[in-house]
């Protein structure tokens, strides 16, 4: 296993601690990690924050954690379990050492309607209220709707647009203390400039390695204020799409990013792991 004290590169959003890896989970992180990559397992309420905690208590170094709810949980759906957000339970998963933010937690439209639109905002406020006490970065999840389309019940018409990346900014711009990361940053450029005024930093995932729609934001942002993310398991970046992503396959990510700058892949790859640790002051 790699010895250095220095990763080579940083995953920031992982997702090991989900159920996609129950039969070889320790496999996959240690092939990670023998090829110098650190990562952040995200939590997405109780069970998986707890397990991302716990995964992370296993390994010496190298292996970090997230806990929160996402925004799909605050309401549920007959995908997706409701939980109602108690932040006695997150600040005492958010005491472990090896939790580096409170996350991901936000705002998704994918899936919207009046009543969810509301708990989610106010949910997402008191995320970012826990942060501030604890001294934590953030880690976003914003998700634009399909359309986003808003109904009826708002008082608009159905092709009328509303943005989760425009009220994420302004629940930030009002609320936050702390600073954080978007993952999996899919606004436009005018929106990315908005939040790195704030302070923000955003992260890609292996999309754009099959993708052009995110190439602007990827080779105008100050290369200081991104990052690399799997995501895994979903999101498998070329040229491993059709398989099982995983947390190794972040170098691909890193490799596309100095592509698409036209950089040099040693600069891209030592400041994005810079940035990491600037950013979630990772040990």
């Amino acid at each position: 296993m790699l010895s250095s004290s220095r990763p080579q590169f940083v995953d920031i959003h992982a997702h090991a601690n989900f159920a996609a890896y129950d039969t070889d989970r320790d496999a996959v992180i240690l092939r990670a990690l023998d090829a110098g990559v650190w990562m952040m397992n995200v939590g997405t309420q109780k069970s998986t924050s707890a397990s991302a905690v716990e995964l992370a208590g296993k390994y010496e170094q190298g292996v970090y954690a997230t806990v929160a709810i996402h925004p799909v949980h605050t309401c549920g759906s007959e995908h997706d379990e409701q939980e109602i957000f108690d932040p006695t339970v997150y600040r005492t998963l958010a005491a472990d050492p090896k939790v580096v933010a409170i996350g991901e937690c936000g705002l998704d439209y994918f899936h919207l309607d009046e009543q969810s639109l509301q708990t989610q905002k106010e949910v997402f406020v008191k995320h970012i209220e826990l942060a501030n006490e604890l001294g934590k970065p953030l880690m976003l999840h914003i998700r634009n709707g399909a359309k986003m389309g808003v109904s009826n019940a708002f008082g608009a018409a159905n092709d009328i647009p509303i943005s989760a990346y425009a009220d994420a900014y302004e629940l930030l711009k009002k609320h936050a203390k702390v600073k954080g990361n978007i993952h999996f940053f899919a606004g436009t450029w005018e929106e990315a400039q908005k939040f790195f005024e704030l302070g923000f930093t955003v992260s890609f995932t292996g999309v754009i390695t099959f993708a052009k729609e995110y190439a602007e934001v990827v080779r105008e942002a100050p290369l200081d204020m991104i990052h690399a993310e799997t995501d895994c398991p979903y999101v498998t970046p070329a040229p491993y799409r059709g398989k099982r992503n995983e947390p190794a396959h972040v170098r691909e990510i890193v490799k596309k990013i100095a592509e698409i700058r036209s950089e040099d892949f040693e600069k891209v790859r030592a400041q994005l792991v810079e940035n990491a640790v600037r950013v979630f002051g990772l040990k």
